[in-house]
C-alpha cells in the first residue's frame, strides 16, 4: 500500500494539500502526518472501493447477470436501486473503520513485503492459497455467528433482504457487517508474510469474486468451489453454504447444501413452476427462521 500511497502524494496529495494550505494561510501537512496519512488513505480507499463496486457490479449486470431472474417472485420492486443505495450508505463507515489496519501496513507493523525473493518464488504461490484458506475460514465463522439470534436481526439480517440478487448485492449490506466479513482480509498479513502485490492482487481479487458470487449465472459446478451456485442456496434457504471461497468448511461444519440442478440450468430456474416453487419454500420457512434468529 506504501508503493500506492506513494504515487498517490506525489501525483494528487501533495498538491491538493498545499492548494488547502494557500487557501488557509497554513502550513501543509507533511507526509509523514498521521492525520494526512488518515485522511488520504479514506479518500483513497473509498475512491477505490465505490469505482470497484459500480464498476465491476455494473459490468457483471450488463454482460452476465441473467436478468430473467427479475421476474423471481422474491424479487423486490426496484431492488437493484435499493442494493445500490444500501452499499453507497455502507461504504463511507466501512472505509472509516479500515483505514487504522492500513495505517498499520504504512508504519511496518504488518508482515508485507516487497523484495520478491525474500521467501523464494515458490512461496509467492503457497502465501495465496494461505491467504485464500484462511480468509475462507474466518468469513465461514464470522458469517455463521452473524446468523446467531444476537446478531443477526440488527446486522446480518439487511443482507438477507435481497433473496434473489443482482451483482449490486455483493456489498449491500449494514456496514458492521460488512467491516466483520473484511476483517480476515486486513488480519492475514499481520499473521503471516504476502509480497506486497500478491497481497495487492488478492485484494483486487475478493472484491471481484464478492460480486460474482451474487451474480446468478453459474459458470462453475465444481463442488468445492463456493460459486453463485452454492451462495445463491445461502440467500434461498439461509442456513447453509457459509462460506466464501470454497465448501471445505461448510463440509466440516455440516453446513454445506448442494445446489439443485434447477439453479445450474438456465431454462430451468427460470421455470414459472420452478420459482414459485421456491417462493413457496421460502414463504414456508421464512417465518419460522426469522423468529429463531430474532428470540
Amino acid at each position: 500500500m506504501d508503493v500506492v500511497m506513494g504515487y498517490l502524494d506525489t501525483y494528487v496529495f501533495d498538491g491538493v494539500y498545499n492548494q488547502a494550505a494557500a487557501l488557509t494561510s497554513t502550513t501543509p501537512l507533511p507526509r509523514d502526518s498521521l492525520l494526512r496519512q488518515s485522511l488520504s488513505l479514506f479518500v483513497f480507499i473509498y475512491a477505490y472501493i465505490v469505482a470497484f463496486y459500480f464498476g465491476t457490479a455494473g459490468l457483471s449486470y450488463r454482460f452476465i447477470y441473467d436478468k430473467k431472474q427479475e421476474s423471481h417472485p422474491k424479487f423486490l420492486p426496484r431492488q437493484k436501486l435499493l442494493e445500490m443505495a444500501c452499499a453507497s450508505r455502507a461504504l463511507p463507515t466501512i472505509t472509516l473503520m479500515t483505514v487504522p489496519w492500513i495505517m498499520g501496513q504504512l508504519h511496518g507493523y504488518s508482515m508485507v513485503y516487497k523484495e520478491w525473493s525474500k521467501f523464494g518464488y515458490v512461496y509467492l504461490g503457497v502465501s495465496a492459497v494461505m491467504f485464500i484458506l484462511f480468509t475462507d475460514f474466518c468469513i465461514y465463522w464470522v458469517h455463521r455467528l452473524e446468523h446467531h439470534p444476537l446478531v443477526y436481526a440488527n446486522c446480518h439480517k439487511l443482507h438477507h433482504k435481497w433473496i434473489v440478487c443482482t451483482p449490486y448485492a455483493s456489498h449491500a449490506f449494514h456496514p458492521v457487517d460488512g467491516y466483520l466479513q473484511s476483517l480476515p482480509y486486513h488480519m492475514a498479513v499481520f499473521i503471516f508474510p504476502m509480497h506486497e502485490y500478491v497481497y495487492l492482487a488478492l485484494f483486487a481479487f475478493v472484491n471481484v469474486w464478492s460480486v460474482m458470487i451474487h451474480d446468478g449465472e453459474y459458470m462453475a459446478s465444481n463442488g468445492l468451489v463456493n460459486g453463485a451456485a452454492h451462495h445463491t442456496v445461502h440467500h434461498l434457504y439461509f442456513n447453509y453454504n457459509y462460506g466464501q471461497f470454497t465448501t471445505l468448511f461448510d463440509r466440516m461444519f455440516n453446513t454445506y447444501r448442494k445446489p439443485s440442478q434447477e439453479i445450474y440450468d438456465r431454462s430451468r430456474r427460470n421455470s414459472k413452476t420452478v420459482q414459485a416453487a421456491q417462493a413457496q419454500d421460502i414463504d414456508t420457512a421464512l417465518p419460522t427462521l426469522e423468529n429463531k434468529k430474532t428470540q
